[in-house]
């Protein structure tokens, strides 16, 4: 059996909903497409990870009646933005790009399964009552080294490297490779320190090319 440690690459969410005319389009999104295309080859595993909504996902601002899209609301003792509908399963909007290549990805994971919870991160919810199984895979495949890229920077790509640290993986986010929400200004700013001062390494694309 090959026990040697093999690096992961996990792509947060390249769905239509969050790219250009999605209902909630982060800018520049699809840029990140072919970028994603191209750092595949890079990496042993390929994880792609999917927001997965049932569309009375407590979430979406239009399942509570007098809150609007970016309003904070209390949810079950946690702060919980409000979002416009998206990625609802089986949707068109929930569909991962036209244009990200499909044919290495080894494992996909949805998240935000639940209705009652937010599932920022690739490996728990909100709450970190329910784990997606990521981590295991990972173990069972003998990944110690975890890249992660996508959207958005502020939000759920943040919560993903922020769960994989704390997970004991070697973990590096690919900031060149995300795109954020920056619903506040400075957000994605923070979100980057954020993951530093937790011990992810944040490099640029020419630092895993430049390896090789």
């Amino acid at each position: 059996m090959n026990t040697q440690n093999k690096k992961a690459i996990i792509m947060v969410d390249l769905q239509n909903d969050f790219c250009k005319g999605g209902s909630l389009e982060v800018q520049e999104g699809d840029a990140v497409i072919p970028l994603a295309n191209e750092l595949q080859k890079y990496f042993d595993l390929i994880i792609v990870t999917k927001d997965w909504h049932p569309q009375n996902h407590m979430s979406f601002a239009s399942n509570h009646p007098g809150k609007k899209v970016g309003d904070v609301m209390i949810v079950h003792g946690i702060s919980q933005v409000l979002w416009p509908d998206h990625c609802v399963q089986h949707s068109k909007g929930a569909e991962l790009h036209p244009n990200l290549d499909l044919e290495s990805i080894d494992h996909i994971v949805h998240k935000g399964t639940q209705k009652t919870i937010d599932s920022y991160s690739a490996f728990f919810d909100n709450e970190h009552l329910r784990s997606t199984e990521l981590a295991n895979y990972l173990q069972k495949h003998n990944v110690s080294d975890v890249y992660i890229m996508g959207l958005a920077t502020d939000y759920c790509v943040k919560y993903s490297c922020l769960d994989a640290v704390q997970l004991g993986f070697n973990t590096y986010m690919i900031e060149d490779a995300c795109r954020g929400v920056e619903l506040q200004t400075g957000d994605i700013e923070k979100a980057i320190n954020q993951i530093k001062q937790a011990g992810v390494h944040v490099i640029q694309i020419k630092d895993i090319v430049k390896s090789r």
